[in-house]
């Protein structure tokens, strides 16, 4: 296939940091097309021939040896150094505009990215968030910036106790006991929902890892952590317990009080779970959050830092993004898959609206949730769907959310409501809790190893179910990736798998039947994994095969010793059933013309023109 690697003159969907008033003279780097500004993300590309002075937030990745005589370079320049990061060699520094032409033609460095501004994947009507600090003598400023989907509240809302019964764990024996999560996000309010249960609290918001109580300014993370393993506690009879309520969680707070933060921070926060693995017990990362994609995902430092850790053995679990629809028409599209959502080994979860009922036929996916291909790589995505809408768990009272809007609050209230695929994302990490709580007392855990991220993810696709819109069509694989998540399926799957076997050899104890009651319906488990750009079905789980090694990156080729039978190209040999839906935006994802879907807004040209016909699935060939 040719995959898309397309320049993109990328207008920015959230508006990026702008750094100015510092004082320090600004370098007068040359400017102009004579430099090699791939080197560059495409936000950077955008103002590297900015007449205005000013200085971007950058991340800059090097060739190994060489981040010493980057730095000082660097420094000469009088470019403040603000972080390094060993795991992808890359330095965190404030830059002049007029430097980055002389970054991008320095042969010692591999990739300039964007130090972007994440934000969280959770939906409130009308929130704008801010982000205001300084960085030595460096004032930064994000303007606000309303979230993109005109999202709402609408609609029922679904309790706890709903919510873990249509997944099939309500009742459950397993509650996520001996499992670390890592809730990367806005930290956490301390109260007796979590009590003993968070084992370290590190803020990272001020240039550095700095461990002290446990608090939640915005009020985001809190509510994550709560879906994921809330106890209950203030609610009676613990009903508004969230799916894993023993599990023990490690706090990294990256988002301020206004729910944005910094990539690099979200980076040394990824990295500070790598290296403590194994000193504070973490399994499972999740990632509620993100920013549009300015690069592809191979020199992406959030991907990068994303795939590091699945390799390190680290269940990744990251939100789609909740940009599924046009915010002026309204009209439903496709590609709004954010960074790191489009990491190749990342569990990347879209979002379900089940409408407070039981049973899973009246299931949908809300517009707003992000639909695939990834920008530039035309990568499948999300993975897998969970419920994400009008999701209810504990509340930070003191949190900017809960003061700001009440409309949010529930009857109880130490509770409270969001939508949106952050929801949908703790969803499926507390679902995976207990599916390797599961595992591991049916393998003698620790003596035998615990399931490696591949393997997680490609259960959680093999027992998803099916999904479909209100005509009553299957959405397809770029809206709901393998299907709707089924913790019970996976669950059943998962406590038969010895994860002793050898590879290559049959590792199912027994063969569970392939389908799951849940409300009087049998749900039959899709039986296929998403690999790559195609769909595999057939003994995709009955063996350990290679490709649930961590050291594998999804998607790329490996040996596969069972009866694999491959689907079509996903993405491009199909576009009949999705083509014809508009891919939104004016220049932040695409537009249709009429004749093609472009990326961009400089028109139809070899650079721009991903699909040259609606009705066809011919792509453009041309290179970067």
């Amino acid at each position: 296939m040719k995959r898309l690697h397309r320049r993109l003159s990328f207008g920015l969907a959230i508006i990026i940091a702008i750094f100015a008033g510092s004082g320090v003279p600004i370098g007068a780097g040359a400017r102009g097309p004579a430099h090699r500004t791939g080197r560059l993300d495409a936000a950077l590309r955008a103002v590297v021939n900015d007449a205005a002075e000013g200085s971007e937030r950058v991340i800059v990745r090097v060739r190994p040896e060489q981040r010493a005589a980057v730095r000082q370079s660097m420094q000469a320049h009088g470019d403040p150094i603000l972080a390094e990061h060993d795991s992808i060699d890359a330095i965190t520094a404030v830059v002049h505009r007029g430097d980055l032409a002389e970054l991008a033609d320095n042969d010692a460095i591999l990739s300039v990215s964007s130090d972007a501004i994440v934000r969280p994947h959770g939906l409130l009507g009308g929130v704008v968030g801010g982000l205001l600090g300084l960085v030595g003598d460096v004032v930064t400023l994000a303007a606000n910036v309303l979230l993109p989907n005109g999202a709402d509240t609408s609609g029922p809302i679904v309790a706890p106790a709903l919510l873990r019964q249509t997944l099939g764990v309500d009742g459950s024996t397993w509650a996520g006991r001996g499992v670390g999560v890592a809730v990367i996000d806005s930290g956490l309010e301390q109260s007796s929902e979590f009590q003993y249960r968070v084992t370290k609290f590190y803020d990272f918001t001020n240039g550095g890892a700095v461990e002290r109580p446990a608090f939640d300014d915005y009020g985001h993370g809190t509510h994550v952590a709560g879906i994921i393993g809330g106890s209950g506690a203030l609610s009676s009879n613990n009903g508004y317990r969230g799916l894993a309520p023993k599990v023990k969680f490690v706090i990294l707070k990256v988002l301020d009080g206004t729910g944005a933060g910094y990539t690099s921070d979200v980076v040394r926060a990824i990295d500070f779970a790598v290296a403590n693995k194994a000193a504070l017990g973490i399994d499972i990362i999740n990632l509620s959050l993100g920013h549009p994609i300015f690069e592809p995902a191979a020199s992406d430092p959030l991907v990068q830092a994303v795939e590091r850790a699945t390799r390190a053995g680290v269940i990744v679990v990251a939100a789609a993004g909740n940009y599924g629809k046009n915010p002026t028409t309204g009209l439903p599209g496709y590609g709004g898959i954010t960074s790191p959502g489009n990491a190749p080994s990342a569990i990347t979860v879209g979002a379900v609206n089940i409408q407070n009922t039981l049973k899973r036929s009246d299931d949908r996916i809300p517009d707003y949730s992000s639909s695939g291909p990834t920008w530039l790589d035309a990568f499948v995505k999300p993975d897998v769907v969970a419920p994400g809408h009008n999701i209810v768990a504990v509340a930070a009272k003191q949190g900017y959310l809960y003061k700001t809007y009440p409309q949010l609050r529930v009857d109880d209230a130490d509770y409270m409501l969001l939508s949106g695929t952050s929801m949908a994302s703790a969803v499926a990490t507390g679902s995976i809790a207990l599916l390797v709580e599961a595992n591991r007392s049916a393998n003698g855990y620790p003596q035998h190893p615990s399931l490696t991220p591949n393997a997680v993810k490609a259960l959680l696709e093999y027992t998803s179910v099916g999904i479909h819109d209100n005509a009553g069509v299957e959405y397809n694989a770029l809206r709901k990736g393998a299907g709707s998540i089924n913790p019970k399926g996976a669950i059943d799957v998962g406590r038969t798998i010895d994860t002793s076997t050898p590879r290559g050899n049959w590792w199912l104890t027994t063969s569970p039947y392939p389908w799951t009651k849940i409300g009087g319906e049998n749900l039959e488990w899709s039986q296929a994994i998403l690999w790559g750009t195609a769909m595999a079905e057939g003994n995709t789980i009955g063996i350990n095969e290679t490709a649930w090694g961590s050291a594998i990156l999804w998607g790329t080729d490996v040996s596969w010793g069972s009866a694999i039978l491959w689907g079509t190209n996903l993405v491009w040999t199909d576009p009949q059933s999705w083509a014809n839906t508009i891919v939104w935006g004016s220049d932040s994802i695409g537009y249709d013309s009429g004749s093609a879907i472009l990326w961009g807004t400089s028109g139809s040209t070899s650079e721009t023109t991903a699909w040259k016909n609606l009705s066809g699935s011919t792509a453009s060939t041309s290179g970067q």
